[in-house]
């Protein structure tokens, strides 16, 4: 595919994660973008004269768990899958992982593709910077839909709750702030931590075959993966701060989405939304967890596609 990005200086085919092997998906192409110092991984495809759909992936995924979902969007929108810092092909910086710093560099890249307008669909961590990103740059969204995601001080719980029923969706964010013992316990055992997250948190255990398994821990392990991995986590109490104070100065005004499911972890996105946000409605996508992209990718597909052509 060839659209605004080809003549656009700060885009290239170098790929910084090499060690990675990098899968392909077709219709859509690999660029690399220079995103004020960090260069981030986007694919790209569908109608170039579309609307500009980004899409970001969460924890942990890359930009792969949207590849079910990107070609029932193509053939109407302009799509870019994006790989969030320390995610899939995209740099591992050392620091800046707060979810503000993080959405200055996503939207540094989307300009760098050529788009000067675009909805956001972000899942998890994702959609914690897809959140901070709508705050920093409203003028530039056209609507946003997030999908299950606890984000920092917005739809995240004050407490991690203690009751088992429901404390295994949510432990991970304590052990994540651990200072070194994460890392002292997963250096080497990324696929079987990875693996937990893939079968536990999706309804059903055989969502994921071991190849999609081995890939996305690959992408943890490498380069500084699982630093970043849990940098965002470690980041968390500053993302929250920075909502805060923005959301002292605004309301997102733009349209907003809020996509949960059945068997999910936020049982209603929209509500948890609604009180930072003047226009916000919501669906539920049955017989799905919490990877709603990889267990229900027609619904997402059908659902996005119904939220920005209502607008258009």
């Amino acid at each position: 595919m060839t659209g605004p990005a080809t003549s656009t200086p700060h885009v290239s085919e170098s790929n910084p994660i090499r060690d990675l092997p990098l899968r392909h998906l077709a219709g859509f192409t690999h660029r690399w973008v220079d995103a004020d110092g960090v260069r981030l991984h986007a694919v790209e495809g569908g109608r170039p004269s579309g609307p500009a759909v980004v899409l970001l992936a969460g924890f942990p995924q890359t930009w792969w768990a949207w590849r079910k979902v990107m070609p029932g969007l193509a053939h109407r929108f302009h799509v870019i899958a994006i790989d969030l810092p320390g995610q899939g092909h995209s740099e591992r910086p050392e620091r800046g992982y707060d979810t503000h710093t993080v959405a200055a560099h996503v939207h540094a890249a989307v300009k760098a593709l050529g788009v000067s307008t675009y909805w956001l669909v972000a899942h998890d961590i994702g959609a914690w910077v897809a959140f901070s990103l709508a705050l920093k740059y409203q003028s530039r969204l056209r609507g946003l839909a997030l999908l299950d995601a606890g984000i920092p001080g917005i739809t995240l719980p004050d407490a991690i709750p203690t009751d088992p029923e429901q404390a295994w969706k949510t432990w991970h964010f304590a052990f994540h702030l651990v200072p070194d013992l994460p890392e002292t316990l997963l250096a080497g055992r990324e696929r079987e931590y990875v693996g937990w997250f893939l079968k536990a948190k999706a309804l059903s255990s055989d969502t994921f075959d071991d190849a999609e398994i081995e890939q996305y821990a690959a992408s943890v392990a490498a380069g500084g993966g699982l630093r970043a991995s849990l940098a965002y986590y470690r980041d968390a109490t500053e993302s929250a701060q920075k909502n805060h104070e923005a959301l002292e100065q605004q309301r997102l005004t733009v349209p907003i989405l809020g996509i949960s499911s059945s068997h999910g972890s936020i049982p209603d996105m929209a509500a948890s939304i609604r009180p930072w946000a003047d226009h916000t409605t919501g669906i539920v996508v049955p017989d799905a967890g919490h990877f709603i992209p990889d267990e229900q990718p027609d619904a997402v597909a059908a659902a996005l596609t119904d939220f920005i052509t209502e607008d258009d």
